[in-house]
């Protein structure tokens, strides 16, 4: 069973090639991102450095090859966001449906909570109900659907804004 071999770490600059053949695979053959343009490994170390510890991203790797990631990302830049975060996760075509999302993500949730994040945001494609039914079972609720925003291969599609409270504890900000 895959899950007895896999690693899930924070990811390192070294990653970035992994990472972006995974997100480039998304791009290229997916609605999962309404990105359409693939990204470098410059592009993704990039990336990397801007999340740092705050917004971390971490991978999933098998047989020392990374094979999937899942990132925090900040949801604005308005300082009353500071607590909610944007969640996301991808793995490599070969891979999925073997439970490393699902690790993940599990992951992620719980590095989200040691960092006092309050509120996580996933925005999932309209036709992506595998993603849609993932972040469900996280206890993530519907809570909107921006229709037709994106264009991709050639139709419009919708996004679902999916939501998940971590913590009831007041603001005091």
């Amino acid at each position: 069973m895959i899950e007895d071999h896999l690693i899930i770490r924070n990811a390192e600059l070294a990653d970035a090639r992994a990472i972006a053949d995974i997100y480039n695979e998304a791009i290229l053959t997916t609605t999962a991102t309404f990105d359409t343009e693939i990204k470098s490994v410059d592009d993704r170390q990039q990336w990397l450095r801007e999340h740092g510890e705050g917004h971390p991203v971490i991978v999933a790797e098998v047989g020392g090859r990374v094979v999937g990631w899942s990132s925090l990302s900040k949801w604005s830049d308005r300082k009353a966001y500071d607590r909610t975060a944007e969640i996301s996760c991808y793995v490599a075509s070969g891979f999925r449906g073997q439970g490393i999302g699902r690790r993940l993500k599990q992951q992620t949730i719980d590095d989200a909570r040691r960092l006092g994040f309050h509120t996580l945001i996933a925005r999932i494609t309209e036709e992506s109900r595998e993603s849609l039914h993932l972040n469900e079972s996280f206890g993530f609720v519907h809570v909107g659907l921006l229709r037709e925003v994106g264009c991709k291969f050639g139709r419009f599609l919708g996004v679902h804004i999916l939501q998940k409270i971590l913590d009831d504890e007041e603001c005091s900000g």
